[in-house]
């Protein structure tokens, strides 16, 4: 058995206007799969599981600069729940997306496997 790839899944009930932030402000170039339903590829990625209580999913993008990487995407129109801050294994924020989408945007302290 050969697993070639990952497919994400992000759920908005502003689907077009979430597809054209994935394509226009991160520059994700994406394939038509018929009828304008488009897919987007995706940056480098890695998995990770944690403990938890409950099965759950969590999309998390990285940079190399959260401070210009935030900056950037502030200038573009995304808004932020919070300033970067400080965590055991990077510095974060959360990006809503639109239709409250909340994606996790961290840059890593942790070694990474890409």
């Amino acid at each position: 058995m050969t697993v070639t790839g990952a497919h994400v899944l992000l759920y908005s009930p502003e689907a077009d206007a979430l597809r054209a932030v994935l394509g226009d402000v991160f520059g994700w170039r994406s394939v038509d799969a018929g009828g304008g339903w488009l897919i987007f590829a995706l940056p480098p990625t890695e998995a990770a599981v944690h403990p938890s209580d409950r099965p759950n999913l969590e999309l998390c993008l990285m940079c190399d600069d959260i401070n210009a990487t935030v900056a950037e995407l502030k200038a573009k129109g995304i808004e932020f729940k919070h300033e970067p801050r400080e965590e055991r294994w990077g510095t974060v924020t959360t990006m809503v997306l639109p239709g409250g989408v909340e994606v996790l945007l961290y840059q890593p302290k942790h070694p990474t496997a890409i």
